[in-house]
């Protein structure tokens, strides 16, 4: 799946809406990716890891899109 353009160097993308982040070097459903960009509800994380994301209170996507 390409990374969307302003996330290109990122490997971990966030829903603020389901506290939901998603890996985008693995996860291949890209219309979830496309629906979170369109609703303009997405974070990156700093450091891009997913140790921050979960600081933050954020779950890991499975394949399917629902939180791990």
């Amino acid at each position: 799946m390409d990374r969307p353009t302003r996330f290109e160097h990122t490997r971990w993308l966030g829903d603020k809406r389901t506290q939901t982040v998603y890996d985008l070097d693995t996860f291949d459903r890209p219309e979830v990716i496309d629906e979170l960009m369109a609703a303009e509800t997405f974070l990156a994380f700093g450091p891009d890891t997913l140790a921050e994301a979960r600081n933050r209170g954020y779950r890991a996507a499975s394949p399917y899109g629902e939180p791990d």
